[in-house]
């Protein structure tokens, strides 16, 4: 007869230990699950054809025909809103948190009194206290949705940043709309009619509760330069020589502050950049608009700092134009670069630094 003697804090032999596990599968295999839950839920694991307990089977079908009521939803947990203590990295506030290149249709007004919806792409940003975890993003297209349905453009903006500032508890909030705007225009000596579409942006920012409305254009020219028409006239005049000036595609980004009160329609500002700067590209041209063209060009020569200087004047004359910020790129044909010019009134657009890729997104795609 085997007599087990106590092992006490002697250190058990394999064979002792697999002695062990024999008795163990053994009472295993012939106890109740209550019996076995008992004494460790564990040693389901020793009965062969049994799932283990760490893993336990789940429904691997869709259940279409449930439906969480307020008690369940209660249940669920929330990240974004849990203690300072889930918080990752430094614990500091953060100035912008939110969604960018949210798409959704937006009716907008234009000058004539009509309304046309364009597809809008949303950028909805708010400031996040040091000691809260994150922001619930949903709420921001929530709001937008229910918004767009019954309003216009920048009061679209309005009431949803009203929205989103009062339900996600912050103090500063910012949204960005930004679409392309259509218009129809005439060539230049044909009477051909033409869709222009213009990348605009509407912003309003809320900020140590002042509120502020901005507006970005990107304005698409023809620039030719003063120094090439010039030498090209020199070789024509002193040798017979045929020469061309070289001129080249080119876009300023208009940033304008319109203040409060004001109403500053896109069509107004297109028109702004037209009288500074009348070479916008055509869209519908037959050879006597061709022709006009080249006309137009020759009598409108600038180089990128003369660009720069005339959008100023005419955003400088305009009383519905606070801070603004003007950015002039001309994608030059005569050398391998662009040629670049930043000029800015005020303090809400002057930077000591620039975004590295800033002029690298003056581009029209077409």
């Amino acid at each position: 007869m085997n007599i087990q003697q106590p092992i006490g804090n002697r250190e058990p032999s394999r064979t002792e230990a697999e002695a062990a596990l024999d008795t163990l599968r053994a009472w295993a295999d012939r106890a109740s699950d209550d019996e076995i839950a008992g004494l460790d839920p564990r040693l389901l694991r020793l009965i062969p054809g049994l799932p283990d307990p760490a893993y336990p089977v789940m429904s691997r079908e869709y259940p279409a025909h449930f439906v969480p009521d307020e008690s369940y939803k209660r249940t669920m947990p929330d990240l974004q809103n849990g203690p300072a203590s889930l918080i990752r990295g430094a614990n500091r506030p953060i100035q912008h948190v939110g969604i960018s290149n949210f798409r959704l249709p937006v009716r907008f007004r234009t000058r004539e009194g009509g309304d046309v919806t364009l597809q809008a792409s949303v950028t909805g940003t708010v400031s996040l206290e040091a000691d809260k975890k994150g922001i619930n993003m949903s709420r921001i297209m929530r709001s937008f949705y229910q918004h767009a349905e019954k309003q216009f453009s920048v009061w679209v903006i309005a009431a949803a940043l009203d929205d989103y500032k009062a339900d996600l508890e912050s103090f500063d909030a910012r949204i960005q709309m930004r679409f392309s705007f259509p218009m129809k225009v005439e060539s230049l000596r044909s009477g051909l009619m033409g869709w222009q579409y213009y990348d605009i942006a509407l912003e309003l920012v809320d900020q140590a509760g002042v509120r502020r409305q901005f507006l970005h254009l990107d304005y698409v020219y023809s620039s030719t330069c003063p120094c090439s028409l010039e030498l090209s006239e020199h070789a024509r005049a002193g040798r017979g020589q045929l020469a061309t000036p070289h001129s080249q595609r080119s876009v300023a980004r208009l940033s304008v502050e319109v203040l409060p009160g004001k109403v500053l329609w896109f069509e107004d500002l297109i028109d702004l950049c037209r009288r500074a700067v009348p070479t916008e590209t055509q869209v519908m041209v037959k050879r006597e608009d061709e022709q006009a063209f080249a006309e137009l060009n020759a009598a409108n020569p600038i180089f990128v700092e003369d660009a720069a200087r005339l959008f100023c004047e005419v955003l400088e004359d305009d009383a519905r134009i606070g801070d603004f910020r003007v950015v002039a790129s001309h994608q030059e044909s005569l050398h391998s670069h662009d040629a670049v010019s930043v000029l800015t009134r005020g303090e809400t657009f002057a930077s000591a630094s620039l975004d590295p890729r800033l002029f690298s997104t003056l581009i029209h795609a077409g």
